[in-house]
């Protein structure tokens, strides 16, 4: 019997993020979901070179690989809509549970069990949840920092919300992120390009 979970997979390419917001870049699930998955990635590594955490790199990365796998079936509901009220908020987990479940019965029986701690998470993975939480928001950021620099003032709320949202999360593998990682995106191609010279000439 044929396995439909790539397929589903595939078709994150077709659903757009901040659909209530004119964007000058299109940004989709599947762009999203492998920017979280790596910014995941340095986050576990900042945490366990710099902080003595104990993470799992690969872990951190294929959780945000999939994070948003369950919106290829759900959509991606704007955030002022997904949080309006704990009735939608309730409803909303209920319909992304479904979703999970789907998903995993669209893979061959004897892998889903690869797959059950990816969708399903245990609260031995709250430091995960929060891993991921800033891998999300540090992504989405990182939108509103381009939209923004493009001359796009429809994200300049959207970039202050996000960074105290960030802020927020007390995490500070977010905030070296925030300091070592952040600012050359204000930089421009050959502006990288100098700022990669300079540091070559200064080693």
């Amino acid at each position: 019997m044929p396995c439909s979970f790539f397929a589903f997979l595939s078709r994150m390419k077709y659903i757009n993020r901040w659909a209530l917001m004119r964007n000058v870049f299109d940004e989709n699930l599947s762009v999203h979901s492998f920017e979280t998955a790596a910014i995941a990635h340095m986050l576990s590594l900042i945490g366990n070179r710099r902080f003595s955490r104990q993470y799992d790199e690969g872990k951190a990365a294929v959780l945000g690989l999939y994070h948003d796998m369950p919106e290829i079936l759900t959509g991606d509901l704007p955030t002022p809509v997904k949080y309006y009220n704990t009735e939608i908020i309730q409803a909303y987990a209920a319909v992304e549970a479904e979703a999970k479940i789907r998903l995993l019965s669209s893979l061959p029986e004897d892998l889903r069990a690869d797959f059950e701690p990816i969708f399903h998470r245990s609260e031995d993975d709250a430091r995960y949840a929060v891993l991921l939480k800033a891998a999300d928001k540090l992504s989405a950021y990182i939108k509103c920092l381009e939209e923004k620099k493009a001359g796009n003032t429809e994200f300049i709320e959207a970039e202050k919300a996000t960074l105290a949202a960030i802020h927020k999360l007390a995490l500070p593998e977010a905030e070296v992120f925030l300091e070592e990682f952040i600012p050359a995106f204000e930089l421009t191609l050959d502006g990288l390009s100098n700022e990669e010279k300079r540091k070559e000439e200064n080693e």
